[in-house]
């Protein structure tokens, strides 16, 4: 259990730092952290200066706070997050969102690199999540409830904002990139799954798998925050294509690739929502 003078800390530190605090934040996932380079007039903090945060693992995950403007509007942006398979609990994993609450941040979105289980998807395809699918049992509200976050019980009906989603899929019409929507499923990694585990995940409603972006939805919503999730399909799931294997490195590359694409859609979405 964090103790809530834990999160205060951390905002305490970060109103300090930032100043006047934009109302939308941007996760940014494996090898879509270039977006930050287009800040203007960025305050850059590592996570490793945050009184209580954790530190990022992953090579591809920057581990860096970032507030300014991109195209004129005002977000904050972190370039990197936490996964349980790091080593982190859901309620670790999740933290930041939290102390993006106490800030007053309204809207979060979560991007990541995602395996395509849809027939459908092609490598370098995004997918706005619609709805996501997790039978891990943990739960980052799990425990003593901090009625400061939200009540105990909530409805995830609405996770992934309709509103949000709707502004999404305008802008990519707009700019003439294709956006699939579609169901996230989790899983906890870091391994990546078998091939049974794809037959099962897609039998079960799943269009895309990944090991992040879950708890911190529905970390969120328990805050009352707007959530948008975006998947960048970096590579084909396992044994759907034959005789192929899946590396990070695959990953890694393909999400830098997309990565013009993705800035251009990020762009859009945060003036418009």
């Amino acid at each position: 259990m964090i103790p809530y003078e834990q999160y205060e800390q951390s905002a305490d530190f970060l109103k300090n730092r930032l100043g006047e605090i934009p109302p939308t934040a941007v996760v940014l996932g494996s090898g879509l952290g270039s977006l930050t380079d287009e800040l203007e007039a960025a305050v850059k903090i590592p996570y490793a200066d945050i009184p209580g945060f954790p530190r990022s693992t992953v090579e591809s995950h920057a581990g860096l706070l970032f507030c300014g403007r991109l195209d004129g509007q005002p977000v904050i942006m972190l370039s990197g997050r936490f996964h349980y398979y790091e080593g982190y609990s859901p309620q670790t994993v999740s933290f930041y969102v939290r102390v993006l609450h106490l800030l007053g941040v309204k809207k979060i979105i979560l991007t990541n690199a995602a395996g395509g289980v849809n027939f459908s998807y092609e490598v370098g395809d995004f997918m706005l999540i619609a709805d996501h699918i997790k039978f891990f049992s943990e739960s980052p509200v799990r425990g003593q409830n901090i009625n400061r976050f939200g009540e105990r019980f909530f409805d995830l009906t609405r996770l992934y904002s309709p509103n949000m989603r709707e502004a999404a899929k305008k802008c990519a019409k707009n700019l003439g990139i294709p956006l699939h929507e579609g169901v996230y499923f989790y899983m906890p990694g870091p391994e990546f799954e078998t091939p049974a585990e794809i037959r099962a995940i897609r039998a079960l409603g799943g269009d895309a798998v990944g090991m992040s972006t879950v708890f911190e939805a529905v970390t969120a919503a328990q805050c009352g925050m707007e959530v948008l999730g975006i998947s960048c399909i970096t590579n084909m799931a396992a044994g759907i294509i034959q005789d192929s294997t899946v590396s990070d490195t695959e990953v890694t590359a393909v999400a830098l690739k997309a990565s013009r694409s993705f800035g251009a859609l990020m762009k859009a979405v945060i003036a418009a929502v």
